[in-house]
């Protein structure tokens, strides 16, 4: 029971990083999308540039400790989802690897917020005073 928790959150993880990753390509249009994954966007440069630790994998440690698996143990599934969710690359290239999707991805929405003011500003009328 625990190893599929374990496996579960470790799923929700990797749909929580491929949101964060391409989050800004399925938002255009939806200002209620777009605002979730500006703050998600957030949360992934806090986790990654700060001492905060994702509250997922909290989770999944925590299920892992449970179901008595070491890291990079038990079922293929697990470890398959670990080697994903927590590549084998040094800390520092993950942290900027991180914070540059997190701010390609703000990027996208800058040139959005730009075209938009842009476009409000010569839809308007002259001042005719």
């Amino acid at each position: 029971m625990m190893t599929a928790a374990a496996i579960l959150v470790l799923l929700v993880h990797l749909l929580w990083i491929a949101l964060v990753i391409i989050g800004a390509l399925f938002t255009r249009g939806r200002p209620l999308w777009s605002a979730l994954h500006i703050l998600a966007l957030l949360w992934g440069i806090a986790t990654e540039a700060g001492p905060w630790p994702c509250p997922l994998t909290l989770a999944e440690q925590y299920f892992e400790t449970r179901a008595g698996l070491a890291a990079y143990q038990g079922s293929f599934l697990l470890h398959t989802l670990d080697a994903i969710v927590y590549p084998n690359l040094p800390y520092w290239l993950v942290t900027v690897l991180g914070v540059a999707v997190c701010v390609f991805n703000l990027g996208i929405y800058a040139w959005r917020l730009h075209k938009r003011l842009l476009r409000n500003r010569t839809a308007q009328p002259a001042d005719r005073t």
